[in-house]
């Protein structure tokens, strides 16, 4: 009996510490436990889950005549792989495929995959003509998202937002995708993601410009960093008007500076200047857009259209300019006024949470990726932060940007007030920030008569 105990608790003890590990590190616990027991599945039973898949390929006739000598039978042949790689989320192996084989049809068996294999989630992506990358998923890696320790990239506007389901980091490129739409219902966690997207700018010398047309209450906690900031729809009609302006003072700039000396170095935006030249880029926040564009009288919608067409004016022309726009929202489409569908089609980068309906979904992402808008519908309320981005090119991917307080937030435009650039045009619509009041003062001491003693 006392042999057995001395066996049976530290396996005990072994199991509660591989549970407890798997709780809080399960990076640790994959590449301690996971990792290995995948990878031997996979190379154990490669050939037989390949083969029962149908993602093998018949023997070539050498292989064929030789088994017939020896009076066997050639089995089929699976494509040429690597040795499966750990990775942070699970592990990946590079495939070399047959004649005749194309990576749609191993996209379309990656959930047999990921059942035969007892992976999370497989994912397939071609990497060049013939070759591509399997990338197996070892758990849930958007149930716990959490901030990158070291800056994923060290490029000017470019910022990791969002964990793919992939394991890799959705990095919002403005230069790359210059204007974004944000779609989401009340508590989806659409303005979690703003406050992430904000907070990188934050450090960066960036200008950042808020409409709220809801009187400023979700964009005020960032005013010490934002260099304009309108809450109605009158102020937001004559910002957008400054900044129409600046973009146009802008191309004059760029018109001048192209064409200045024999060694001048000819460009179409502001990026080709030179850098003590170069105007500082803008990136336009708005937020609730459906506020900003109702209307209930004939001048509304006369403020309306014009608002629309300046909007259009720069997410076309924008880009060149370095102005970007950033436009949320819970729904989006022509039933907010002329010339909204042409916004949202300049509006390349589109991110969508939990919506109420499909409709809203098929706005966001319908003229994108069919599949990728029925993926958004489908998302849980108990999973807040869950979205699904898409691009123009089609690709799409759900991801889970990391839980960020509005305090956290604040204080992060706090410290960082000191970046704010100077831009003379957007003086008139710099926000008020009001001093922080300091500790409550305490009253003066009363001196009290003290007793003459003898």
């Amino acid at each position: 009996m006392t042999d057995a105990l001395w066996v049976l608790v530290p396996v005990l003890l072994a199991v509660a510490v591989l549970v407890a590990v798997r709780r809080r590190l399960p990076l640790l616990f994959w590449l301690l436990v996971g990792y290995p027991a995948v990878a031997l599945r996979v190379l154990a039973t490669y050939r037989a889950t390949m083969d029962a898949c149908g993602l093998t390929v018949p023997a070539s006739a050498m292989r064929r005549a030789t088994a017939r000598m020896v009076g066997r039978q050639a089995a089929p042949v699976p494509p040429r792989r690597s040795l499966p790689l750990p990775t942070g989320s699970g592990l990946v192996m590079r495939l070399r495929m047959a004649a005749g084989q194309a990576p749609e049809d191993f996209t379309a068996s990656a959930d047999r995959l990921r059942h035969a294999w007892g992976a999370h989630a497989v994912h397939v992506r071609p990497t060049k003509p013939g070759r591509l990358e399997l990338r197996l998923v070892g758990w849930d890696v958007l149930a716990d998202v959490r901030l990158p320790r070291r800056w994923l990239r060290t490029e000017p506007l470019s910022l990791p937002l969002a964990l793919r389901a992939d394991g890799h980091w959705h990095v919002r490129d403005f230069r790359t995708v210059p204007h974004e739409l944000i779609l989401g219902a009340t508590q989806s966690g659409k303005s979690v993601y703003l406050r992430n997207l904000l907070c990188g700018l934050a450090r960066q010398p960036v200008a950042l410009v808020g409409i709220d047309c809801k009187w400023g209450v979700e964009l005020a906690p960032f005013a010490p960093r934002l260099s304009a900031l309108a809450d109605t729809p009158d102020r937001a009609n004559d910002l957008l008007d400054v900044l129409v302006e600046e973009m146009e003072a802008r191309f004059r700039l760029i018109g001048m500076t192209g064409g200045t000396g024999p060694d001048a170095v000819l460009t179409s935006d502001v990026w080709g200047l030179p850098e003590k030249t170069r105007p500082v880029p803008v990136v336009v926040v708005v937020d609730e857009v459906a506020e900003l564009f109702l209307a209930a009288s004939k001048d509304d919608e006369k403020r309306r259209d014009a608002m629309v067409t300046k909007l259009i004016r720069l997410a076309q022309l924008g880009r060149a300019a370095g102005i970007y726009l950033e436009v949320c929202g819970q729904r989006f489409g022509a039933e907010l006024g002329k010339g909204a569908t042409m916004l949202r089609a300049q509006l390349t980068g589109r991110v969508c949470h939990r919506v109420n309906d499909e409709t809203s979904a098929n706005m966001a992402l319908g003229d994108i990726a069919p599949e990728a808008a029925l993926a958004a519908a489908s998302i849980p309320a108990e999973r807040p932060g869950v979205a699904v981005v898409g691009d123009s090119s089609g690709g799409w991917s759900r991801v889970r940007s990391p839980h960020l307080t509005l305090d956290d937030a604040a204080a992060v435009c706090r410290d960082t007030s000191g970046l704010v650039p100077e831009l003379p045009r957007l003086d008139a619509f710099r926000p008020v920030v009001a001093e922080p009041a300091g500790p409550p003062s305490l009253p003066a001491a009363v001196p009290t008569a003290r007793p003459v003693t003898e």
